[in-house]
């Protein structure tokens, strides 16, 4: 049958410059910081070889956003057989000899090809939200039978899990928010909202009695008794406290002494948000803020002007994707989280994690540009089944 509705005139496409500009400019300002703690030596560990690979990733990126904007992303979940595969196994060599555990991280999440290091989980997230996204437009009319639900339970389950065996519990919590929020924009029933809290505080405590180990225990106990840890496990997040107030309201600029800085931990990564407070004050973290907002709600107002659903579940869960990155970082910059090893979004430095987020990205801008057609994912380009 013929589609009621109609194609964008040929040769046009449409993309969501306010939305790519955004993360871009996201992307700009954790090079410069970077180059800044280089430039200022604040960290003698960060050489320039970690500004170059930011600003690089960050034009690959560009590109790849790009691109993916152009594929239709009702063809690209179909190319399922291929990426999962890829991502699984992946994932499974960071348990062999090639997985390592990078210098101040208390998993083993990356993997070490020789010319290459990255952690795999960003190419598994990326799978799980067009998997998932696949699965929630092919089932929702039935998700709500109790078969269906537990598949797609299961389906969340598997890369929670794996991550989980890794060691990696914040990216673990990653995927979780990203099921949450992709689940919940399907027509889940009450019924499952309403027993939803009962069956998160059973697996919680689970977590805390059979998982956890003593040291993450303590990291988060330690949020409500700050100051009486003789271990000091909290030292972190002191140093980044201070470091955020040392800024005052407008910073002290971006090039000054090694001096003048406070060096903490992974100051460039996990904790960029720190250093950002120092050159830019409170002013400029206020505006960082501001921008990843504007991202997050820009993916969040993408989803609601997607003509299928499958579009709308890839959109809610790269939303998911950024907003729990978000909270969870600055919540464990502003000690009201643990330190739990989860990056800022589109700030901090990392190419590969940059290149994958740049992806997820394209794949919002991919349902923005094919927004005018209402094709369901099972018919082809006229329509037919």
């Amino acid at each position: 049958m013929k589609s009621a509705f109609k194609k964008l005139p040929s040769g046009k496409h449409s993309i969501d410059a306010g939305l790519l500009f955004a993360v871009t400019l996201c992307a700009a300002i954790s090079t410069l910081l970077i180059y800044s703690i280089t430039y200022n030596k604040v960290l003698e560990t960060v050489g320039s070889s970690y500004w170059k690979t930011q600003a690089f990733s960050m034009c690959a990126g560009i590109v790849a956003a790009i691109i993916i904007s152009f594929i239709d992303y009702r063809k690209l979940v179909k190319l399922w057989v291929v990426f999962v595969p890829l991502s699984l196994v992946l994932v499974g060599l960071t348990f062999t000899s090639l997985g390592y555990q990078r210098e101040g991280a208390d998993d083993q999440a990356w993997l070490n090809l020789g010319f290459i290091q990255f952690q795999p989980s960003e190419v598994l997230k990326l799978t799980f939200i067009l998997t998932f996204a696949y699965h929630l437009s092919r089932d929702e009319e039935d998700m709500n039978k109790p078969l269906h639900m537990l598949l797609l339970i299961i389906h969340g389950m598997i890369p929670i899990g794996i991550i989980g065996l890794q060691g990696d519990y914040g990216t673990a919590i990653v995927f979780a928010a990203i099921f949450v929020f992709m689940i919940c924009s399907a027509k889940i029933s009450w019924k499952y909202l309403v027993a939803a809290p009962f069956v998160v505080a059973v697996g919680v405590a689970a977590m805390w009695f059979f998982v956890l180990s003593e040291f993450h225990k303590k990291r988060i106990l330690i949020l409500f008794h700050p100051g009486t840890d003789p271990e000091y496990i909290e030292y972190q997040q002191d140093l980044g406290l201070a470091a955020l107030k040392s800024g005052g309201v407008f910073g002290k600029g971006l090039f000054g002494k090694p001096e003048d800085y406070i060096t903490v931990p992974e100051i460039h990564n996990d904790f960029i948000f720190t250093y950002a407070g120092q050159v830019f004050g409170y002013v400029g973290t206020l505006g960082l803020i501001i921008i990843l907002a504007y991202i997050c709600l820009k993916i969040f107002g993408d989803s609601r002007i997607c003509r299928d659903h499958l579009g709308k579940f890839i959109c809610m869960g790269a939303f998911g994707l950024v907003l729990s990155h978000c909270i969870m970082n600055v919540g464990m910059v502003l000690k009201v989280a643990p330190v739990i090893g989860v990056p800022l979004p589109f700030l901090s430095a990392g190419g590969t994690a940059l290149i994958s987020m740049y992806a997820m990205i394209g794949l919002v801008l991919s349902t923005y540009s094919h927004r005018a057609v209402n094709y369901n994912v099972f018919y082809d380009e006229d329509g037919e089944e």
